[in-house]
C-alpha cells in the first residue's frame, strides 16, 4: 500500500520519504482512481483509536519516549476533535483516512509524527480499524434488532387473542393467533442476533503487529496492544491477518439473512395491506400516493426493504467474488471491501430501523382477520384428526375428511355448521362430541404443545420474551 506522491506538494506530508523509488510523481488518474478517503473516513475515530494504543506499544518496546508519545496522542486526539467536528480539511494528496490523519498530525506537532508509523504498515492498520469499527456497528445492530423485538411482542401482547389463518402455498390452512404469527418473526430476528454474535467472537481478534506481511521488527508487545484496545486475542499468524476479510463476510452474511427476514414480513405487510386482504393499516406516515391516482395508499417502506435485500445480497456476493482468487498476502482489491461492507451495514441497520417503527404503528384490522377464518375448510384437520381418536388411521381419516370438504364446498356450507348427521353420511365413527372440535378457538387452543398456537402457549412465550429482552 505505499505511496510515492511527488515531493513537490507543501508541507510535511509522511509520503515525501518514500518517493525516492520512483523516477515520477503518481500520475492524476491514477491519484483518482486509488483514492478511497471518501469511503473510509467513517473509519477515523478507530484509527485514530488503533494509533494511540500503537504509540503506547512503541513507548512500552522502548521505540518513543514518553514525552513523544504523550505528544503524538494528544496530537491524535486534536485531530479527531477536528474530524468530529467537521473542522478537518481534506487535501487532494490525502489517499485515505490514514494518511490524512498522519497528514494532519504531522503539520500539529512537527517530524515528531512521522514516527508513529514505525512499527506498522497500512496493512495491519487497515485489518485493525475495520475491525475496530465492526466491532462497534455490530453490537449496535444487535441492539436495534432487539427493540425491533420488543415492538413485535408488544404488538403481540396487543393482540394476544386475535385469531387469523394460518397460511401455507398463501392458502388458507389452520387458524392460528396473530400473536403467534408475529412471534415468528421475533424468533428469526433471535437466530440473527446469534449469527452477529457469532461472528463478533471472529471478528474481536487484534491482528496490529502483523506489519506488511511478515511481522514487526521491532519488539512491540502484542497483547499488551489488545488489552489497550480491550480484544481478548491477537492473530497468530501475520500472512492471515493482513489478508483476512472473512470476518466480513460472516457479518455480511449475517445481515444477508437479517434483510431476508425483513423482506419476508414486508411482503406479508404489502398483501396483508391490500384492500383485498386489509388484515392491517399500515402509517400513513410510512406510505406515499400516487402521483396520478388520488385514492392510492402505497406500502412505499416495506417495498424498498423488499428492494434493498437484493441489493445487501449482492454486497455479499461482491465479497466472495473479490477475495476468491487473491494470493497471500495483501492486495489492493482489498480496497474494495469497504464500499460493500459499509453500504450492506447502512442499509440493513436503516431498514431495521424504520421497520421497527413501522411496526409500532401498526393498526390490525380484528374483523378482517375474523372474517377470513370463514370458507375454505380450515377446520378439515381438526375432523381428520378427531376420526384418528377413533380408530381410524390417518390416511383414511384423511380421505373422508377430503370428500366432507368437498361436499360442503358444493352446498356451500362451512365446516363449524356442518350436524352430526351431515357427518355420519360420510363415516359411522362421528359422534356428537365432533362438533366440539369445529371451532376456530378450539382448533387453536387444542396445539398446546411448546411451540403451539394455544392462547396458553402464546402467552406463555409472550411472558419470556418480555422477561428476556428487557
Amino acid at each position: 500500500m505505499a505511496s510515492r506522491k511527488s515531493g513537490k506538494a507543501a508541507g510535511n506530508k509522511p509520503s515525501k520519504a518514500w518517493a525516492g523509488r520512483f523516477r515520477e510523481q503518481t500520475n492524476r488518474l491514477v491519484e483518482a482512481f486509488t483514492r478511497s478517503v471518501a469511503v473510509d473516513r467513517r473509519l477515523y475515530a478507530h484509527d485514530i483509536q488503533g494509533s494511540i494504543a500503537h504509540c503506547r506499544t512503541l513507548a512500552k518496546a522502548g521505540v518513543l519516549t514518553r514525552r513523544e508519545t504523550a505528544t503524538i496522542a494528544k496530537g491524535l486526539q486534536s485531530v479527531c476533535r477536528e474530524l468530529e467536528q467537521d473542522r478537518f480539511r481534506f487535501l487532494p494528496e490525502d489517499e485515505d483516512i490514514h494518511m490524512a490523519i498522519e497528514r494532519r498530525l504531522t503539520e500539529l506537532i512537527g517530524p515528531l509524527g512521522g514516527k508513529l508509523h514505525t512499527g506498522r504498515s497500512r496493512n495491519d492498520q487497515v485489518a485493525l480499524d475495520i475491525r475496530l469499527y465492526l466491532r462497534d456497528e455490530v453490537k449496535a445492530l444487535i441492539g436495534r434488532l432487539t427493540e425491533f423485538q420488543r415492538v413485535l411482542v408488544a404488538q403481540a401482547q396487543a393482540h394476544e387473542n386475535v385469531p387469523m389463518p394460518g397460511y401455507t402455498h398463501l392458502q388458507r390452512a389452520q387458524p392460528v393467533l396473530f400473536a403467534h404469527h408475529l412471534l415468528a418473526y421475533v424468533e428469526m430476528f433471535e437466530r440473527d442476533k446469534g449469527r452477529l454474535d457469532d461472528a463478533h467472537v471472529r471478528l474481536n481478534v487484534m491482528p496490529l503487529g502483523s506489519g506488511a506481511l511478515a511481522g514487526s521488527n521491532y519488539p512491540v508487545d502484542r497483547l499488551y496492544t489488545a488489552s489497550l484496545l480491550d480484544f481478548p486475542a491477537v492473530t497468530q499468524n501475520s500472512l492471515d491477518a493482513v489478508s483476512d476479510r472473512d470476518f466480513m463476510i460472516e457479518v455480511s452474511s449475517a445481515l444477508a439473512v437479517v434483510m431476508m427476514h425483513l423482506s419476508r414480513m414486508s411482503e406479508e405487510l404489502i398483501i396483508w395491506s391490500t384492500q383485498e386482504f386489509h388484515f392491517v393499516d399500515l402509517p400513513d406516515g410510512f406510505c406515499t400516493g400516487s402521483s396520478m391516482m388520488p385514492q392510492k395508499k402505497n406500502p412505499d417502506v416495506p417495498e424498498l426493504v423488499r428492494g434493498k435485500t437484493g441489493r445487501v445480497y449482492g454486497h455479499l456476493m461482491s465479497l466472495m467474488t473479490t477475495l476468491k482468487a487473491l494470493p497471500l498476502s495483501y492486495n489492493r482489491d482489498l480496497q474494495e471491501d469497504k464500499p460493500a461492507l459499509f453500504d450492506a451495514l447502512d442499509t440493513t441497520r436503516d431498514s431495521v430501523a424504520v421497520m421497527t417503527e413501522l411496526m409500532r404503528r401498526l393498526r390490525v384490522d380484528r374483523e378482517a382477520l375474523t372474517r377470513a377464518l370463514t370458507g375454505g375448510g380450515m377446520l378439515a384437520t381438526e375432523i381428520a384428526d378427531y376420526l384418528v381418536t377413533k380408530g381410524v388411521p390417518f390416511r383414511e381419516a384423511h380421505a373422508i375428511t377430503g370428500r366432507v370438504v368437498r361436499w360442503a364446498l358444493d352446498e356451500g356450507r362451512e365446516l363449524s355448521d356442518l350436524s352430526v348427521e351431515d357427518l355420519l353420511a360420510f363415516s359411522p365413527r362421528f359422534e356428537k362430541s365432533v362438533l366440539e372440535r369445529l371451532t376456530v378457538q378450539g382448533a387453536i387452543d387444542r396445539k398446546a404443545q411448546i411451540g403451539g398456537t394455544a392462547r396458553e402457549q402464546v402467552a406463555r412465550r409472550i411472558k419470556e420474551l418480555t422477561k428476556r429482552l428487557a
